[in-house]
């Protein structure tokens, strides 16, 4: 017979406390966590506020959800209050009870939860410097919570969470307190584009689920889809059926950097930029955990940069997705994957097309381009078109001794053309590589040219026109050249 005898494995509470502040948090994803339990408490406004100039600074979260009782709280203050396994309600953000308490500990040293429901006001805190010295898994109780940071936001009811000794974003600076305060201001500022981007589903519509404020400033929250903008593309809702349950897939194609504005490009692009944060963005109960990214299933490129697939689970698919304790990263079942994978084949296709298009239109063979633009060898050359007008034009005004030396030098510039160069200013960046801008008194004469040698071939007026302005750079022009035109038409 295997007799067994049992020990007490009880985790050194010093030890487990302080390894719980490295689960791998930033501030932005620190404060989601925190957030997403003012969600499930019914929370309609969630105030972040901060103290960065003071000799001791602190940051609040406080919202207007249901607040707890003291049993509640207590239990909420606890390390793994909830058991993953547990059957959630669908509007529960949760999962392990660690997201509160593992996330406040790896932005600071002494959290601080005070609730109030009907009335009454509880206040509980972890002091890691006190559990250190104690080895004891024990709050302690606020006497007087009047007193704490940020408790007069509290409403009739309603948590505020208080971050004090944040260690973590001054380590450097503790002594120099313009420093200190710079460095957490610079801290909140990176992260309102995660929260605005995280949250935006809840805090859209003229009616949103959620309203969320940075010291006292509303934030406005961030669709990566562009879905509002005229010129996106969005495909079906295509139902995913997995485990007796559904995921919702929806493709999406940004549009063309050149039909928005470059607030709008960079903000949706993000702090990566557009190459980065194409792909995947999946979330669960409408709260972002993926963002960007083809997590295997295809490349990031630059022709299919305008990409995204939005993927809707629900909360009770947590362990076939692996969503981690931070709910920051995923993975996707086998079957999820496969079809996934045919949606993305499908849809890249749609991103391409949209710069092709673009691109082939600056060399449409019925437009007049300044570039050629031909295939050789399976490669694709560039080349200045010495036939157009404008060119061809010019040659013919010079001497004839002079012809051949001038387009000898058409043909050097197109040689030369630096593309290395342009492979690297282009990659994870093409929108921001730009022609010249050209005054048209810089190629007023070569337009001229262009515009006698036309007429001289018979060709009406508006068709003169068409043809020199359907391509950069004289399409920019194309008042200036009307008024050329007609003015030599009269002559």
């Amino acid at each position: 017979m295997n007799l067994k005898s049992l020990a007490d494995a009880t985790p050194h509470a010093a030890s487990l406390i302080e390894g719980m502040r490295d689960f791998g948090y930033t501030l932005e994803t620190a404060m989601a966590d925190v957030i997403d339990n003012s969600i499930t408490a019914g929370a309609t406004a969630v105030h972040i506020v901060a103290d960065t100039i003071s000799d001791a600074p602190w940051i609040a979260i406080v919202d207007d959800g249901s607040g707890m009782t003291r049993e509640e709280l207590i239990e909420a203050m606890r390390p793994g209050s909830r058991n993953p396994l547990e059957q959630r309600s669908t509007h529960d953000l949760g999962r392990f009870g660690l997201g509160l308490k593992s996330a406040s500990f790896s932005q600071c040293r002494m959290l601080t939860v005070a609730s109030r429901r009907n009335g009454t006001t509880t206040a509980a805190t972890w002091d890691l410097d006190e559990v250190s010295r104690s080895n004891l898994w024990q709050v302690q109780v606020e006497e007087d919570p009047v007193s704490l940071p940020a408790i007069e936001q509290l409403t009739e009811r309603g948590t505020v969470v208080i971050w004090r000794k944040l260690d973590r974003l001054s380590t450097n600076v503790r002594h120099d307190a313009k420093k200190r305060s710079a460095e957490v201001n610079a801290a909140l500022s990176g992260a309102e584009h995660h929260l605005r981007l995280c949250f935006h589903r809840y805090m859209e519509g003229t009616r949103p689920q959620l309203n969320l404020f940075l010291n006292g400033r509303r934030l406005v929250p961030l669709d990566p889809f562009a879905s509002k903008h005229p010129a996106t593309q969005a495909g079906e809702i295509d139902p995913i059926p997995y485990a007796n349950q559904t995921i919702f897939a929806q493709c999406f194609t940004l549009p063309h950097h050149g039909r928005m504005t470059k607030a709008e490009w960079d903000q949706i692009g993000g702090p990566e930029g557009h190459l980065r944060s194409q792909g995947f963005y999946i979330y669960r109960e409408r709260r972002l955990i993926i963002a960007g990214g083809w997590l295997g299933l295809a490349r990031a490129t630059e022709l299919t940069k305008l990409s995204r697939v939005r993927v809707d689970i629900p909360n009770t698919m947590d362990a076939d997705w692996k969503i981690d304790v931070r709910k920051a990263s995923a993975q996707m079942p086998p079957v999820v994957r496969d079809r996934l994978r045919r949606i993305v084949e499908r849809m890249q296709g749609t991103s391409k097309r949209t710069y092709q298009k673009r691109g082939r239109k600056l060399v449409d063979e019925a437009n007049l381009p300044l570039w050629n633009r031909f295939q050789k060898d399976g490669s694709i050359i560039y080349r200045p078109n010495a036939d157009h007008p404008a060119i061809e034009g010019f040659a013919q005004a010079l001497p004839e001794e002079f012809r051949n030396g001038f387009r000898t030098c058409i043909r050097l510039l197109g040689a030369g053309l630096p593309v290395p160069a342009l492979h690297a200013d282009m990659l994870g960046g093409a929108e921001g590589v730009q022609a010249d801008q050209t005054e048209f008194e810089e190629v007023a004469e070569s337009v001229e040219q262009a515009v006698r040698m036309l007429l001289a071939t018979g060709m009406a007026g508006n068709d003169v026109l068409q043809a020199l302005c359907s391509t950069e750079p004289l399409s920019r022009h194309k008042d200036k050249i009307r008024e050329m035109l007609a003015g030599m038409q009269e002559n």
